[in-house]
């Protein structure tokens, strides 16, 4: 057994641990340090407190898991001013060939390694997910994450991939208006601007003005709160229209990759775990014209772990050392 470092690094929070790995599994996660992003500068100054602070010092081997694309030799991410150059990561943090990933191919690494148990149902045939083909990770949050599962003969490849930065299509006469007030504000519309944590601000202004409502200028983490403590009607309805928007990027993502399994995850993923199954998210997934029979067939689970892109980052770098 081998000690390694750990992080998920995303737009609000660092997340770090320490995972203790064997023969291509994880055995072991500690509870993890969380970070606010906005309380340090740069990745280094975060990797310090949490190195300060664990009391021992940081084995050699580490994975991270970073909301940005990683293909490229300096790292930036859409909701958080850290930057990464990969050329200097090892030097800054003290440690080996340290392995960077996106964070939500972490999350599919998680999706991939866990069992069953771990994935509760949401809707569509209720059966694990297959062991043949794609499955596809998606998690609204502080952004809208994606990622590809592709299991064939016995072999998993995971994918990263940034399809919540996709153009976003609306469906019906609420959704084209919510396109007409966002294209006014940012140009070109993606769907992270409509699925995501912050986007229920907008999502709910357009609502309280259909209802008559006076739009109180509140933050998307006071109208979340609302929503699911049943408080407020604005705030009720634009999560309805949350979990529409959510189901129908999900069944277009399913189309586009020729899924034959969705997960659901992201931090706001597993807060709408109790509020999803019984929301029209299963109704707009289906809603697919000639291929709803197809769309039916498709099984869609939720995951349910304490820290999954931790665990994920974990498996992710566990598999590359037995390989080694």
């Amino acid at each position: 057994m081998e000690e390694i470092v750990v992080a998920d690094i995303g737009g609000t929070h660092a997340r770090f641990s320490i995972a203790t790995v064997s023969q291509g599994r994880v055995s072991s996660l500690d509870a993890p340090m969380i970070l606010n992003v906005a309380d340090h500068d740069t990745l280094e100054s975060a990797w310090s407190h949490f190195r300060q602070n664990l009391g021992k010092p940081l084995p050699r081997r580490a994975a991270l898991a970073v909301a940005a694309p990683v293909q490229s030799e300096i790292l930036t991410m859409a909701n958080n001013p850290w930057v990464i150059v990969r050329a200097e990561l090892a030097e800054q943090l003290a440690v080996d060939n340290p392995l960077l990933l996106n964070d939500f191919e972490a999350v599919a690494h998680a999706v991939a390694h866990l069992d069953h148990d771990h994935q509760p149902y949401l809707c569509g045939p209720d059966h694990p997910l297959p062991e043949n083909g794609t499955i596809l990770t998606i998690g609204p949050g502080t952004g809208l994450g994606t990622a590809s599962i592709i299991r064939h003969g016995g072999e998993t490849l995971v994918r990263g991939a940034e399809g919540g930065h996709i153009g976003f299509s609306p469906c019906d006469d609420f959704e084209d208006r919510l396109l007409d007030r966002l294209r006014a504000i940012y140009g070109r519309v993606s769907a992270e601007r409509v699925i995501s944590g912050p986007a229920i601000i907008h999502i709910c202004g357009l609502v309280a003005d259909d209802m008559g409502e006076v739009n109180r200028n509140l933050d998307d983490k006071q109208l979340w709160t609302l929503a699911l403590e049943g408080h407020d009607q604005v705030a009720m309805q634009g999560m309805v229209r949350f979990c529409r928007l959510l189901g129908s990027f999900a069944g277009d993502m399913a189309l586009a990759h020729g899924a034959t399994g969705i997960v659901i995850a992201g931090g706001l993923g597993k807060r709408l775990m109790n509020v999803l199954p019984r929301s029209d998210f299963f109704h707009r997934f289906i809603e697919k014209g000639r291929f709803e029979t197809l769309m039916r067939k498709i099984p869609v689970r939720m995951i349910h772990y304490p820290e999954p892109g931790l665990f994920g980052a974990a498996s992710a770098l566990a598999c590359q050392m037995a390989k080694e």
